[in-house]
């Protein structure tokens, strides 16, 4: 894995390197020691998930609250997303910014979102199946989001009309949050 960028005090966009020959491909898709060194942090991950969606369905903006705050590591397998995480810890000098990207199974590129970001995607094909790594468990009375489309936050989701959630369309917006998360230098 290589570093792409380092985005938001946290944020780390990785690309693998692909062996390919007339067989397919090969690619490292992560190594604990080469994660920690590249995030100068003790990293472990506890938790896989995985899901399915059909095009234009839009999850999230998500997090979970301490004690059961998560890192995640996010990856499409097939298909893609216009993945999006916004940073949700106060005093931090970009609270309230997104960085967003396409991660897909042509690119194979990965994002960090430590605990403090609130993350959503937007699937931009049928059968896409996005997975990722938890550092913590999920906890049903941890869970939290931010609306989708908070006028404030300014996300370009380049989608009309996406396919959302009940539970997502009633999360509030950023100014209604009153997040758990401090910005630590």
């Amino acid at each position: 894995m290589r570093i792409i960028e380092k985005k938001l005090n946290g944020l780390i966009l990785f690309e693998p390197i692909v062996f390919g020959d007339s067989r397919g491909y090969f690619l490292e898709s992560y190594k604990q020691s080469k994660f920690n060194e590249d995030t100068g942090t003790e990293i472990a991950f506890v938790q896989d998930n995985e899901s399915l969606s059909s095009r234009d369905v839009l999850r999230g903006l998500h997090f979970q609250a301490p004690p059961f705050a998560q890192g995640k590591l996010v990856r499409v397998c097939t298909g893609s997303v216009l993945d999006v995480a916004v940073d949700i810890r106060v005093e931090s000098p970009t609270f309230g910014q997104h960085f967003k990207t396409v991660l897909s199974e042509e690119n194979k590129r990965q994002l960090w979102i430590p605990p403090g970001f609130a993350h959503g995607f937007l699937t931009l094909a049928d059968e896409t199946r996005f997975i990722y790594k938890c550092t913590n468990y999920y906890n049903k009375a941890s869970e939290s989001g931010i609306r989708w489309n908070d006028e404030d936050l300014r996300i370009n989701w380049e989608v009309e009309n996406p396919i959302i959630s009940e539970k997502d369309l009633e999360l509030p917006k950023l100014n209604m949050l009153k997040s758990p998360f401090r910005y630590v230098q």
